[in-house]
């Protein structure tokens, strides 16, 4: 084995995913779950696992991530989150190309996302991708608070084998994660100085379910897909409400 890699894994109150993520990376030199003081018992069970825990107060995605990564012991970081799995078939590729030492600083790698049980390919999640493996001394999260990208100090290469991505536990835990990604969705649209309309909370909603469930053939995803793009319809337009009382809290 001639390459070295840290995993880090974000967690809070993954008691469900934990181990199985941490199962996934086992092949890995170094493993850090990097956990938000969950209040379930992912401590426990990775620590369990024999993986090295640390612990700092959740502020958003990138923050705890840019924290996370120089923590690393190795130059190369593959970064999961803790409803990811690597498969057998992208380790294998993984491993194959550090071994050739690459000149690559960071590697595009295409999701396979699951919603409540069912294997999603379209509904506008056919196109998803995440940069997961890169150089720690060449990459780094933009500053935002929701879907920040990785900025890397050099070229990016594609993987041809996919992640698994369970996006859904239950209900309860999907809406609670739809709640926080449309507030600081709004947060971030606010603080630009973004103002609604009528047309945000009623053209835009029906484009985007016109573009995932049509264009982008979420038909195909049948019942399941329905769902995806009706919640991501109702998504745009509750976002724009919290914006719009952002503003009215705002003046007054």
């Amino acid at each position: 084995m001639s390459y070295n890699i840290t995993a880090l894994i974000p967690t809070f109150n993954e008691e469900h995913n934990i181990a199985d993520a941490i199962e996934s990376v086992s092949w890995a030199n170094e493993i850090i779950v990097v956990d938000s003081f969950s209040t379930d018992s992912t401590v426990e069970i990775a620590k369990s696992k024999g993986v090295k825990v640390i612990q700092r107060n959740y502020e958003y995605s990138a923050s705890q991530k840019n924290w996370a990564i120089p923590q690393a012991s190795h130059d190369w970081v593959i970064l999961i989150d803790a409803d990811e799995r690597i498969t057998a078939d992208l380790k294998m590729e993984m491993i194959n190309i550090l071994d050739q030492d690459p000149t690559y600083c960071a590697f595009w790698i295409k999701r396979q996302n699951y919603f409540m049980g069912k294997k999603i390919r379209f509904s506008g999640w056919q196109g998803d991708k995440v940069i997961r493996l890169f150089r720690k001394d060449k990459c780094v999260y933009e500053d935002k608070n929701v879907h920040a990208e990785m900025i890397c100090d050099g070229e990016i290469g594609v993987l041809n084998e996919k992640l698994i991505h369970y996006t859904f536990k239950d209900i309860k835990h999907y809406l609670e994660k739809w709640d926080r990604y449309t507030t600081w969705g709004a947060n971030e649209r606010f603080s630009k100085g973004e103002s609604v309309n009528f047309y945000h909370f009623v053209f835009k909603p029906i484009f985007r379910f016109f573009r995932d469930y049509f264009l982008k053939l979420g038909f195909l995803d049948g019942i399941t897909g329905f769902i995806i793009c009706i919640l991501s319809s109702m998504s745009v337009f509750i976002r724009s409400l919290k914006i719009k009382d952002l503003n009215e809290s705002d003046t007054n």
